[in-house]
């Protein structure tokens, strides 16, 4: 774990690269890897998707390059004293403190800059924002199950069971799931579950004590805290993972990000992504062989299929055959559309049949 020292000493480190830039007579500039989907790589030792070699460069020798170090140095400033002070932040606050700054050309222009600022710092340093004390608005997102935790909060430490000691609203996972020590748990899989509804089907029909289940609320497309906390359940617990969501091209890139990663967090794909994370559904083969509820599959919804047959985190033999199974088909279903056969069907039918052919159950 990266501590606050450790932290700030890679910004102060940073900064002093500008300077001695500077004091060399160079023009100060800061390289960062280009976030593209062209720049995507598998990396075969970690199961991931990586940024490549490709390479982009902030410099000052124009007047934009220029501005966006002077931000970029403003940001340090503020996250090191964030840091020594141990105080923490959201992104949104962030944008809004540097109007504040008495430099009017380093404040931001929209939430977005001064996001992916925060990102290049990331990739700069090797550390992550959670590490710098920044935080995004509350995920909400949930866990519910056999685990027993000790949690660190700014009032001690407190131990919870994710069953026993919450309500019917689970446990929510906290911005920075590493100040999380897992202590005991009873866990025989986790599922990792898109939308609240389908969340709160499995707990009231209590699918979690039945199975011994971790349900993992998503909340649509998952938090970075979300999916660190399912990779350290995986890896530290060894718990297979299961996502479970909606049978259309997006909730399919919410089963890509878990598993490997996003290109806007390619940078973090090995402390974020569950390379061995597998997919339950709604599969296209689902929409057939249980003749769900469904919609007719939208232009947008073609494209984005098409452009998954061209991803490389969806070229396998399943993934390439459920794809074109759905554009032969036209439909998407969402998770819900399980409830015509009724609201046990997926607790009862659906999930132990799904889960016994894949050889979790």
């Amino acid at each position: 774990m990266t501590t606050e020292s450790d932290a700030r000493d890679e910004l102060i480190d940073l900064a002093a690269d500008f300077y001695d830039q500077f004091a060399g007579g160079e023009i100060p500039e800061m390289t960062l890897p280009t976030r593209t989907k062209s720049n995507i790589v598998y990396d075969e030792e970690s199961g991931v998707w990586t940024y490549g070699d490709r390479t982009s460069t902030r410099s000052a020798n124009s007047v934009g390059g220029a501005r966006k170090l002077l931000k970029a140095a403003y940001t340090i400033e503020f996250l090191a004293d964030q840091l020594e002070e141990d105080r923490s932040s959201t992104l949104r606050e962030l944008y809004y403190l540097s109007e504040s700054w008495d430099n009017t050309e380093a404040q931001f222009n929209s939430q977005d800059e001064s996001n992916d600022l925060v990102e290049d710092l990331e990739i700069v340093t090797g550390v992550t924002r959670e590490d710098f004390h920044m935080r995004p608005e509350e995920s909400g997102a949930t866990l519910m199950g056999p685990l027993k935790l000790r949690e660190q909060t700014r009032r001690g430490e407190r131990e919870i069971h994710c069953q026993e000691d919450v309500g019917e609203g689970g446990y929510q996972i906290p911005n920075n799931p590493d100040m999380i020590e897992f202590l005991d748990h009873d866990i025989e899989f986790a599922l990792a579950v898109e939308t609240g509804g389908m969340r709160d089907r499995l707990v009231e029909n209590g699918f979690d004590e039945a199975y011994d289940c971790l349900v993992i609320h998503l909340k649509g497309q998952p938090a970075r805290a979300t999916r660190r906390i399912t990779k350290r359940v995986h890896d530290e617990l060894d718990v297979p993972i299961l996502v479970f969501a909606d049978g259309d091209p997006w909730s399919y890139r919410i089963y890509g990000s878990v598993a490997y990663g996003s290109i806007k967090s390619a940078h973090l794909s090995t402390y974020l992504a569950t390379p061995e994370a597998r997919y339950v559904g709604i599969q296209p083969e689902d929409i057939v062989e249980y003749d769900l509820p469904s919609d007719p599959l939208a232009d947008s919804d073609i494209n984005a299929l098409e452009s998954e047959l061209e991803d490389p985190r969806f070229q396998t033999d399943y993934w390439e055959e459920q794809i074109e199974l759905q554009l032969d088909i036209g439909k998407k279903s969402e998770q819900q559309s399980l409830a015509s056969r009724g609201l046990d069907f997926v607790t009862d039918t659906y999930l132990p049949e799904r889960l016994d052919e894949m050889g979790v159950l």
